[in-house]
């Protein structure tokens, strides 16, 4: 949604590490290169945010993200920096996405993503809170969906295929 500031978009100079499907560092390239096309396997994090009562928060991309703009996605969703261990990548994401600070992360599932424009390692979590988290200015807000929501409306264009492919990979879909 545009609110008349300054148009935001992602840094194309940032540098990402260069992965094997293990997750060992092999290079370094930067988000433009790693985002053109090239198919440089980088590794990215995703934490799925449930609620007490099994509902799960989803953020909007926002319309200046370079890839996937404006669909539902996990609640956080981010690239690991060039040094950086998965931990670490996850709990900064998910403090600078949604503020959230405490929580215990399990691990669902580590795979290989790959689209027409990349490849990604990504290394899925969960957690469970029982608070509502912040969105920060990086998203275009966030809800919480229950199963039936989130079921009724895959296929739909609503949802990255990403989120839409690890949904029904990782937590089932219709029965």
């Amino acid at each position: 949604m545009s609110n008349g500031k300054c148009m935001k978009r992602d840094n194309r100079e940032e540098i990402f590490p260069i992965v094997d499907v293990e997750g060992n560092v092999i290079g370094q390239a930067t988000r433009g290169e790693c985002h053109s096309g090239s198919k440089l396997l980088h590794p990215v994090v995703h934490l799925h945010v449930f609620d007490k009562s099994g509902r799960l928060y989803l953020q909007r991309r926002p319309d200046w993200k370079d890839i996937q703009p404006g669909k539902w996605d996990t609640a956080v969703g981010g690239h690991i920096d060039y040094g950086e261990d998965v931990e670490t990548a996850l709990r900064r994401e998910a403090f600078e996405e949604l503020g959230i600070t405490d929580f215990l992360p399990v691990e669902l599932k580590r795979y290989v993503f790959e689209s027409a424009r990349e490849k990604e390692l990504v290394n899925a979590y969960k957690t469970v809170i029982d608070y509502d988290p912040v969105p920060s200015d990086e998203l275009d807000g966030g809800n919480f969906w229950s199963r039936d929501e989130i079921l009724s409306n895959i296929g739909k264009g609503i949802f990255t295929p990403n989120f839409e492919k690890e949904y029904i990979t990782l937590f089932g879909g219709k029965e």
